[in-house]
């Protein structure tokens, strides 16, 4: 299927907690705001049942997770959450899936881990075989390295719905799993505490790498590739005013220092040249020193990761996100905006997608 030839808009993606009593609220509000998506994680709630609210309180804006963890959830679990999210929903549900570390796996969810590469693969093909037997009737006949399909009934098929196509993304943040995510899915959900050079010098040539793959006939079930999403990277630090922009930054300098003495930084640590940094930060850390810890990072190291500005001041400096992103995430606000508030507010998403996305040949 030939791509077309002008590259969509900058996207513009929320993020609320996955929260049942303000689930409702938050949607309602990222879509009069003008929000293309809005997206929970997976962390102290379930990233599934809030989705339904929001999609019955709201009629145009994508709803999705990012991330659920994969693994704990057996592939017609995962399957059977998201046709139904994607039926309900008038095909507005999108599918960020993470796999999680190995301790988390074995020792939070009780899940046996086996190389989360391979086995990620497998069960991405499976939930589109079982996907591809709901919608057409066909026969279950999936194998693979890890999950199959080869039973089912009647009984136990919800049948087809208006919009099959569900996407998935795949959280990154190697070349391995960004390559991955492009071979696999529908495009990659990357951690705030990727920096937008790593994004655009090593996340994005890795992807395309993969979707390449991708259209030379590597996605199984998935024959029809659309352009490849990339979503998250760097944080955003914003308000009605100066004072509460300089709050928000702060809390990200906090934040991004507990982040960048995890293993999963490295990669990014490395780009940047910062290994003696990253080494002092985590002896502070492993010692309980967290106030210190965010001092060490420093302006320079925070600015690598995070805009900042007032609703009037955040596109220019979002600009040096241009070429990174396909979408750029933005924190909902934290409180019911008044009339000038929100028309403040939608200029801002507006203005944001001004800004020149990842070029997805």
């Amino acid at each position: 299927m030939p791509l077309p030839s002008d590259p969509p808009p900058m996207r513009v993606g929320g993020t609320t907690k996955a929260e049942l009593s303000t689930i409702a609220i938050a949607a309602r509000q990222a879509e009069a705001l003008g929000f293309d998506s809005l997206s929970v994680g997976e962390t102290t709630h379930h990233p599934f049942l809030p989705l339904a609210l929001a999609a019955e309180h709201t009629t145009t804006i994508a709803l999705g997770t990012a991330v659920a963890i994969a693994f704990p959830r057996a592939p017609h679990i995962m399957a059977n959450l998201a046709w139904d999210l994607a039926g309900y929903s008038g095909g507005r549900f999108v599918l960020g899936l993470g796999t999680q570390v190995k301790s988390h796996n074995e020792r939070r969810f009780s899940v046996p881990w086996a190389p989360p590469g391979p086995r990620i693969v497998d069960y991405v093909a499976c939930l589109r075989a079982i996907w591809d037997s709901w919608q057409h009737g066909t026969r279950p006949v999936y194998q693979g390295e890890f999950y199959q399909y080869r039973l089912t009934s009647p009984a136990f098929n919800p049948g087809p719905i208006a919009n099959p196509r569900i996407p998935i993304l795949i959280s990154a943040v190697t070349p391995f799993t960004a390559r991955l995510a492009g071979s696999i899915a529908d495009g990659a959900i990357v951690p705030q505490a990727v920096s937008y050079r790593y994004a655009r010098e090593v996340i994005l040539p890795a992807l395309l790498e993969g979707a390449r793959e991708r259209r030379g006939g590597l996605a199984g079930h998935d024959s029809q590739p659309a352009r490849p999403q990339l979503r998250g990277a760097g944080y955003v630090a914003t308000g009605p005013d100066e004072s509460s922009v300089a709050a928000e930054r702060e809390r990200v300098r906090g934040e991004l220092a507990r982040a960048l003495v995890t293993r999963a930084a490295a990669g990014v640590v490395r780009l940047h040249g910062w290994e003696g940094r990253a080494e002092r930060m985590r002896r502070l850390a492993g010692s309980g020193r967290w106030q210190e810890l965010s001092g060490e990072g420093g302006d320079d190291m925070l600015d690598e990761f995070c805009v900042a500005g007032t609703w009037e001041e955040l596109p220019s400096a979002a600009a040096r996100c241009a070429g990174a992103v396909t979408q750029l995430d933005l924190p909902l606000p934290d409180r019911a905006l008044d009339v000038g508030e929100s028309a403040r507010f939608a200029a801002l998403v507006a203005a944001l997608r001004e800004i020149a996305p990842a070029l997805m040949p």
